[in-house]
């Protein structure tokens, strides 16, 4: 039997490649012959920078860049292996786990982080990059990104407005004289992991903003702060993406990027698969597994396991889904190609309890799920 392992990562406990490390434990608990295909993935957010070095023999590289409160922060990037692609993620700058739970207020939060890593890589002499903008713990609409390479973002007296979503409010004029020229001749894909538009109740701030520490007034003032900057962007550059689906990934980073870059937006998880050459790894499995840290509504809107699951159903092989917990929607997914969610706790937990026996966790609902393959094979035959 051929088992393809294909999770995403567990975010703040395992990484992709851990994850498929505990996944295997658990299969061959139940099938110790099974041929494991190891093929760990990401969609945009965390660990889509090492996916996709990994599968084009690429190299890593570092810098150091703001982190989302304007501390310092060590971030990795890469550049592929056709030695001309670039690969940032905006996770390794801006995201969410680089900020303490305490800490989290997407108010302040800035993507400035994020157009640094840019700018190394445009310094690097790269005009082609790969930018996966999974993960944020921003609301900034990519302001922070394009005040790095150069933009101005000023109130009615000419001051530069503070950094994060709250300052956009007081946003009066939108100054891209000194913004880097050489963004002009860069061809940048996204690797967007959802696809939400700007504003309104499917926006960056009503479905995302909970998570990154938002009360519900918060979130009013940051959809209205974001409605107002784009009213600007729009008179500033001439573009109109507020409704472009994937413009609310990140934060607005995905508007942000279409205002002030050439950005092209797709499924990030597509970007990785190509990648990957998942489709021949998928032909060759008997069955493919696949996870993530919480499956739920925003899952089946273009993450990973959605991502592989289709890719899968091309070549007619069953998916299961391993996830570190279950929320709110998470049925969809059964109608986005999955077979069967396993999710890992078996007994009550509290949340820092699951992350710290994450490997554990995984390695027994990977079992489980095998034990239920068994009895599937033993009723068939």
């Amino acid at each position: 039997m051929r088992i393809l392992v294909a999770p995403d990562s567990f975010k703040g406990s395992l990484s992709a490649l851990e994850a498929v490390t505990a996944m295997e434990i658990g299969i061959k608990r139940v099938f110790p012959l099974a041929d494991v295909v190891r093929a760990p993935v990401a969609d945009g957010g965390e660990g889509t920078v090492q996916a996709l070095v990994a599968a084009t023999n690429g190299i890593m590289r570092g810098a150091k860049v703001a982190g989302p409160l304007g501390e310092s922060v060590e971030a990795g990037w890469g550049i592929l292996g056709d030695g001309v692609t670039g690969v940032v993620e905006m996770a390794a700058a801006s995201g969410l786990p680089l900020v303490r739970e305490s800490q989290r207020d997407p108010r302040f939060t800035t993507t400035f982080g994020v157009g640094e890593l840019v700018a190394a890589a445009l310094d690097a002499g790269l005009r082609r990059l790969v930018l996966g903008i999974g993960g944020s713990a921003t609301n900034d609409g990519g302001a922070g990104f394009a005040r790095a390479l150069g933009a101005r973002f000023l109130d009615a007296d000419g001051n530069d407005v503070p950094d994060g979503g709250a300052g956009l409010a007081r946003l009066s004029h939108i100054d891209l004289a000194d913004l880097d020229p050489r963004l002009n001749d860069c061809d940048i894909l996204v690797a967007c992991d959802v696809d939400n538009t700007l504003c309104g109740p499917r926006g960056a701030s009503a479905v995302f903003g909970p998570q990154k520490g938002a009360t519900p007034e918060m979130v009013r003032l940051l959809d209205a702060a974001l409605a107002h900057y784009a009213s600007l962007a729009e008179g500033a550059t001439g573009r109109t993406v507020a409704g472009v689906p994937g413009a609310g990934a990140a934060g607005g980073l995905g508007a942000g990027l279409m205002f002030f870059t050439n950005a092209r937006l797709r499924p990030g998880v597509e970007i990785v698969l190509e990648a990957m050459n998942f489709d021949v790894l998928a032909r060759s499995a008997d069955i493919v597994l696949t996870g993530e840290g919480n499956t739920d509504f925003q899952t089946a809107c273009g993450k990973a396991p959605v991502g592989v699951a289709a890719a899968a159903k091309r070549h007619g092989k069953p998916v299961i889904c391993i996830c570190g917990g279950l929320g709110e929607g998470w049925r969809d997914v059964l109608g986005k190609g999955v077979e069967m969610v396993v999710p890992c706790p078996t007994s009550s937990m509290s949340l820092q309890e699951c992350m710290e026996r994450g490997s554990e966790l995984v390695s027994e609902a990977a079992e489980r799920a095998m034990k239920l393959v068994a009895v599937g094979m033993g009723l068939s035959a």
